[in-house]
């Protein structure tokens, strides 16, 4: 993405990209930019539509948020700490958590959203970046909840704890 001065803002950030780390064809490593990339994708290096769903959440927690994924000195999730880098969705998952969601908006905003809409679009993001694929919505799903023509799906409270194996 380009902004009105025709510099680029928003680039390749890794989507379903792999690169060969070693001799064998079918061995692969991911390849992208910590952050947006989904943790089974991290594990595996299987990139499917659902890592593409995680990568596309974060992206829109960060437009609501004003943040990159992952900062040095920013607020740690969960302490409120600087820490030397923190990845704001694990942040933004314990906000949740303290019922204190619509802190993330965007400070430049001054306050002055819709809460609804700005609930909203922090709520897809989260269902998005979902550690489990499984549990994360289509990309068609994304679109009709963000066009109010479909319920936004429920987000857990607490960030659910899922587990990996590359059995």
């Amino acid at each position: 993405m380009l902004d009105e001065g025709f510099i680029a803002r928003l680039g390749d950030f890794g989507l379903a990209r792999q690169t060969e780390h070693d001799k064998s064809p079918d061995a692969t490593m991911a390849a992208g930019t910590m952050g947006y990339l989904a943790p089974e994708y991290v594990l595996t290096g299987r990139a499917s539509e659902k890592t593409d769903v995680l990568s596309y959440g974060v992206v829109v927690l960060e437009v609501a948020n004003g943040r990159r994924p992952i900062e040095k000195d920013a607020p740690a999730a969960g302490n409120g700490k600087v820490g030397i880098s923190s990845n704001f969705v694990e942040w933004i998952w314990s906000l949740r958590q303290e019922g204190k969601l619509l802190i993330v908006a965007d400070p430049r905003l001054e306050g002055e959203f819709e809460e609804g809409e700005m609930r909203k679009v922090l709520l897809v993001g989260l269902a998005c970046s979902h550690p489990d694929s499984i549990a994360r919505p289509t990309m068609r799903g994304v679109v009709q909840m963000l066009l109010d023509e479909a319920e936004v799906l429920i987000v857990p409270r607490t960030k659910p704890f899922t587990s990996y194996s590359t059995s």
